[in-house]
This record gives structure tokens, sequence and C-alpha cells, in this order.
């Protein structure tokens, strides 16, 4: 009698633990964050089919002050905007300027980080200097669908700026003598430059960005209307600001904070 009056007892409290349990579940919050894999060291897929970079540090330091389970997916970066609209993925970060022609079709949430576009040269070139009289004539590479093409088509109007759906492509081309300049982030063309086949090259000057292509700097882009998300990241992106992880982390991979003004 004892026996079963005990088991009926720890029956409800078992069930209890059980409701309990699911609902924490339920509570916790699943994302899945796009992101190209191809643009070191933001983000980048290695070999073995892990991603790295500083988006992605980030990305993991957002979901764990929000208390979210995190999957990253990867998507090519002409494709990732319509990838986002169509729900594969629920957040963007993938070092993604915030721009006015961006947020026609996502909403923004605040900057993450905010670093100058630069040009990149061969060693034995013979432009001295970054305006467009400098670069008249000569081919300028660039990664398509980006401010930094924008930016270098608006800018650059006397000079062949030539496109590319990854920077590794146009890298490439660089280093094999079929560009006259590239133009990027100032802190992706280092990465290059101290790469070996960065050997070749070097920085011929950081370059002002102009605001109305340029936006106030990196955010993460969400679907349209989904306020709550947006709202979710911009306290974790401010938390981590106070509590010195986004510190630690811009540390590992830069002398300086990427956070800019």
């Amino acid at each position: 009698m004892l026996i079963s009056r005990r088991i009926a007892l720890a029956l409800p409290a078992a069930a209890l633990a059980l409701a309990v349990g699911s609902a924490h579940a339920q509570d916790t919050m699943k994302l899945k964050i796009g992101t190209e894999g191809a643009y070191p060291p933001f983000n980048n897929l290695t070999a073995d089919g892990s991603l790295e970079g500083f988006d992605v540090d980030i990305a993991k330091a957002l979901c764990a002050e929000m208390k979210a389970e995190c999957e990253f997916v990867t998507q090519d970066w002409d494709g990732i905007i319509p990838a986002l609209q169509a729900g594969k993925f629920d957040a963007i970060i993938a070092s993604m300027s915030i721009t006015e022609d961006r947020k026609k079709q996502v909403d923004f949430s605040n900057k993450y980080y905010n670093t100058p576009p630069a040009l990149v040269v061969p060693k034995e070139s013979d432009i001295t200097g970054t305006s467009r009289e400098d670069l008249a004539g000569k081919v300028i590479g660039a990664q398509g669908a980006t401010t930094h093409a924008t930016f270098a088509e608006t800018t650059f109007s006397d000079s062949d700026v030539k496109v590319y759906p990854t920077a590794e492509e146009y890298k490439l081309d660089m280093v094999n003598g079929r560009l006259d300049a590239v133009i990027d982030d100032v802190i992706v063309l280092q990465e290059f430059l101290d790469s070996e086949d960065g050997a070749c090259c070097k920085v011929l000057g950081t370059l002002t960005p102009d605001e109305a292509i340029y936006g106030p700097g990196i955010g993460i882009a969400v679907r349209q209307g989904e306020d709550e998300l947006r709202e979710k990241l911009n306290a974790a992106i401010t938390a981590i600001r106070e509590n010195g992880k986004y510190k630690e982390i811009n540390d590992q991979y830069f002398s300086f904070d990427v956070y800019g003004d």
C-alpha cells in the first residue's frame, strides 16, 4: 500500500517536470542565420565545411545573448536577400551594408561594425592616387551586388569596372595580372595582402565612403515587418558591446575597434 501511494504521488511530479521541460523547449527561440561563407575574415567556409570569421562569431554571441538556438545556412551573395524573403533563413549576418535600396526589400538592425573601403593595386603599378582621374582607363575589380561595386561604378566613371560573383574570384584575376586595381573593405583587402597570393600587391589608399551608397555601417537584415526579432537583435548588439563580448571577438581579428564612430 505504501509503495502504491509513493508511485501515485510520484506520477504527478514527473508529469509536471515533463510539462515544464516541454514548455522550456517551446520557449527557446530557434533561428536560421544566412551568411555567404566566402568573405574572409568576416565569414568563410573552411575545407572541412565549418564556418569561421568575425560575422560568424558575432552571430554566435548574439544568439547566446538572446538565448536562441541558431543554425547557419550558407548562400551565394547575389541570392542572399531573395533567400531571406523566401524563408530559407531568418536573418542575414554577412557584412551587409545598410543602404536605402536594400531597405526597400528588408529591415535592418543597428550597425554592428563600420570600416572604410580601400583600393589595392599591383606593387609595380603606375597608379599613384585614388581619384577618378588617377584611375581613368584602368580596369577595377569588385564583387558584384555590393556597395563597393556601386561606389566604383559611380565614382570611377572613366574606368572599366569588372564585377565578380565572389571576392575570391577578383583576387584570382588580380594575382594573374588581369586587373589594374580592386576595391573592397580595407579589412578584407588587408587579409588578402597578408596571404601568400597577396604578395603581389599593396594598398593604394583608403577611400572616403559616400554614405548615400554605403549607409551608416554593416547591419543584420531581417524580413520586413519582423520588428520583434529586429529589436531583440538590437538589444543583443548593445549588450555584447557593454559586457565586453564584442571586444573579445573584435580583438581576435583586428587591432582596432571595427565598430567605428
